[in-house]
């Protein structure tokens, strides 16, 4: 192989000369026609083994090998450290009571205290809850439903209820005697505002009370037949029998009363006396 590039090359070099002779003529010096052919020795006499070199780059990561054979057992590794604190278990059987201890020593004497205040209000806080304790029952019996009240208005001696349920006159005063009570009978001015400030409490406008003229036109009484003598709060031009069919009285949010007629439905105040409540 290396012989024929030497004659390629030799080819090339008298090929180059020819042409440049054939260019010039004979203005080219003869000494340019001079070419040095290079020709290669003889094959020496090997050297001597060089030193090691430098290790090469690691190759790639071969295959993975077949699993040998499993080997001994190792020995028992030491303790490791505790795991995290399991759920409770479930609540076991109560046991057996233990047997009674020794008595203990006698305390140091207390200080003494002026009890008498506090038996005073212990008193009158059993008092308060002896007294809630009698509405509470009296609501659950007076009422289907407690939604139908609208709570408790409390005078010297009468216990108000307001229920809102609408009943015809004559329903009306036979669900509250029902209950022990009557339609509400203001007989004076203090139970007329009583029973007028409950109605704008509760946001109506007007309610059955106990007073008619159902037995005889003109003359009103309270619905357990006891006359009215003391006290009236008629809303000027009232009773006026309006169409000849009002013998019934309602109360509106201002405390005046007002003749209706009886088989119309609305809200009613019961009157119940606080010594049978």
């Amino acid at each position: 192989m290396g012989g024929e590039k030497l004659v390629a090359c030799m080819l090339v070099t008298v090929l180059s000369l020819t042409l440049i002779r054939s260019v010039y003529g004979q203005h080219m010096p003869e000494e340019a026609c001079l070419v040095q052919i290079l020709v290669p020795g003889l094959k020496g006499e090997p050297g001597e083994k060089g030193e090691k070199g430098a290790p090469g780059r690691p190759g790639r990561i071969g295959p993975p090998g077949e699993p040998g054979p499993p080997g001994d057992k190792g020995q028992k590794g030491s303790t490791g450290h505790y795991g995290k604190m399991g759920p409770a278990g479930l609540k076991g059987i109560k046991g057996d009571m233990g047997d009674p201890g020794p008595k203990g020593p006698n305390g140091e004497p207390g200080v003494p205290c002026e009890c008498a205040p506090l038996r005073k209000m212990i008193g009158e806080m059993d008092i308060q809850v002896a007294q809630l304790t009698n509405e509470l029952k009296f609501i659950k019996n007076a009422l289907p439903s407690p939604a139908a009240v609208a709570g408790i208005k409390e005078t010297d001696s009468k216990v108000y209820l307001l229920v809102k349920e609408e009943k015809r006159y004559r329903d009306a005063e036979v669900f509250c005697k029902g209950r022990g009570g009557h339609l509400a009978m203001p007989k004076d001015a203090a139970a007329n505002r009583a029973i007028a400030g409950y109605i704008t409490e509760a946001g109506l406008s007007r309610v059955y009370i106990g007073i008619n003229d159902l037995e005889r036109e003109g003359h009103f009484v309270y619905v357990e037949r006891s006359p009215m003598t003391t006290f009236s709060k008629w809303r000027e031009g009232e009773p006026n029998n309006a169409y000849d069919d009002e013998d019934c009285v309602e109360m509106v949010s201002s405390g005046e009363w007002i003749d209706v007629a009886c088989h119309l439905t609305m809200y009613f105040v019961c009157e119940f006396d606080k010594d049978k409540v």
